[in-house]
């Protein structure tokens, strides 16, 4: 599935929610089903600069695609690195650079968010992009 495919669907999935809490709710159910990340990846290099509350990104690199991992100490911070880790994980380090993360716009989810949690959602984008970088030329 690609990148757009997948945020097709979680965009697909806020369409049928009119009322920001129940959009809230949404993102807090994705936090709480999620993985999280290893114990072995939750080390202070892994935790987000930028943000609020305390987020880990690890990333491995796996037969030339990107598999990430990503968990909050809060729901709305986790439910949106949750989402990021789903459309971005299984992919390329070019696909990750050039994706275009239009679903933050079309499912309201910048406007809804305070200054600080929206800061911190693009030190998320942002730190998940300097991996992709990083594994790019390390392996080319």
């Amino acid at each position: 599935m690609t990148i757009n495919e997948k945020q097709d669907e979680i965009i697909a999935e806020f369409e049928f929610l009119d009322d920001w809490l129940d959009k809230y709710q949404l993102i807090i159910d994705k936090s709480q089903s999620s993985k999280g990340v290893e114990d072995k990846y939750k080390v202070e290099e892994n935790v987000i600069e930028g943000c609020q509350s305390k987020v880990w990104v690890a990333a491995e690199y796996k037969d030339g695609l990107i598999y990430f991992q990503g968990e909050s100490n809060t729901d709305i911070a986790g439910g949106i690195v949750c989402m990021l880790v789903e459309i971005l994980s299984g992919h390329t380090p070019d696909e990750i650079l050039n994706a275009d993360l239009y679903f933050i716009d079309r499912i309201g989810l910048k406007e809804h968010l305070s200054p600080t949690r929206s800061n911190g959602m693009l030190a998320m984008i942002k730190q998940m992009r300097i991996y992709a970088m990083a594994f790019k030329s390390k392996n080319n």
